[in-house]
């Protein structure tokens, strides 16, 4: 990212969490760092102090309830980086709002990069069998397609309609399976939490019932990418917005981009689990077992965590890699990373 003379006022959500904390931490390292005024989002005051103390990061404390405090970092800020609850409506609604109060003000049509989820693509077949469907960031009438009942579809469709509306210009960045374990300064200051939620909770659960579980028989297919590869689209999309404005790089329907570089089945990832727990001398067989009714609710809340981890959810990061993208890691990366991230729960827990 270039800027003027002037900094660039960024505002950024979910600075202590997975995406949110590998993104800032991209923003701190990034060769214009200095030409940045950045302003963080957290519910924690000690988080929002060391923020403050080692990072000269302006940090706002709040919950996501604070709705006037969203809205006035949201109106100060020609950059939003969201990076927390992609199914918090009230949330995204009320930082709209500052942004078209801002607009209305200045001039400045600010800039949205909104973090949703491939969850929204999901269809439930309970592990049992592969989609044949495959969606494409570039195929506009297949994601105007989607349910509006899917998962993170009720903030997408507001953040395109205020998109249509023109006093904002909106990007959404759609993560699949993000695994890895996230690392840097902002980790080592206890600031943010170093891992992912879908690989980790199934290593949670599997260690609970000393055995490496599945959902049905694992055949559903996710596509995944590395938190690292992740953040980088972000600053991508940053980069090509405050270099070239909205030249080349679409926003609103065209706005969508997949975070994937690989695909995998559930199965693949029990696997994975159930031979790291034999490796490490853990509980369990080397072949994960199906999860019944009762663990489902047991360990889950609800026997509709299938739509989670017995979903199908494909698609390809065509638009994604056209703006510059370059992921490196692949699912045999992911996968042999999985012994590491068992190693780092056990620990912790």
């Amino acid at each position: 990212m270039t800027t003027t003379n002037t900094k660039t006022p960024i505002f950024l959500t979910g600075a202590t969490g997975y995406i949110g904390g590998s993104v800032l931490t991209r923003l701190l390292r990034h060769r214009s760092a200095d030409a940045f005024d950045i302003t963080v989002f957290t519910r924690s005051a000690e988080k929002a102090k060391l923020l403050q103390d080692k990072f000269s990061v302006k940090a706002v404390v709040g919950t996501h309830d604070d709705l006037d405090k969203l809205e006035a970092c949201a109106e100060r800020a020609h950059v939003t980086f969201s990076c927390a609850d992609s199914d918090n409506l009230p949330a995204i609604e009320a930082m709209l709002r500052g942004m078209r109060k801002r607009h209305a003000q200045t001039g400045d049509v600010p800039i949205l990069i909104h973090t949703s989820g491939t969850g929204v693509l999901g269809e439930d077949d309970k592990g049992m069998a592969p989609s044949e469907t495959i969606y494409s960031d570039l195929n506009i009438e297949q994601l105007k397609s989607i349910t509006p009942a899917a998962p993170h579809r009720s903030v997408d469709l507001a953040i395109i309609d205020a998109d249509k509306q023109g006093f904002v210009r909106t990007y959404i960045v759609l993560p699949s399976t993000i695994y890895g374990i996230a690392s840097g300064p902002l980790v080592d200051a206890g600031i943010t939490n170093p891992l992912s939620l879908q690989i980790p909770t199934l290593i949670k659960v599997s260690l609970a019932r000393k055995q490496a579980g599945m959902v049905g028989v694992g055949k559903a297919l996710w596509p995944n990418v590395h938190i690292d590869d992740v953040a980088d689209l972000y600053i991508v999309i940053g980069d090509r917005l405050l270099n070239n404005g909205d030249e080349g790089i679409g926003h609103g329907w065209e706005g969508f981009y997949f975070g994937e570089n690989g695909e995998h089945s559930w199965y693949d990832i029990s696997k994975a689990i159930a031979e790291s727990f034999v490796e490490l001398g853990l509980e369990g067989t080397s072949e994960p077992t199906p999860f019944k009714k009762e663990e489902l609710v047991k360990y889950f809340g609800s026997e509709e965590v299938s739509n989670l981890f017995g979903s199908n959810s494909r698609c390809r990061a065509e638009r994604s890699r056209l703006v510059g993208w370059k992921p490196k890691r692949r699912t045999a990366d992911m996968l042999k990373g999985i012994k590491s991230e068992v190693e780092f729960i056990v620990k912790k827990l």
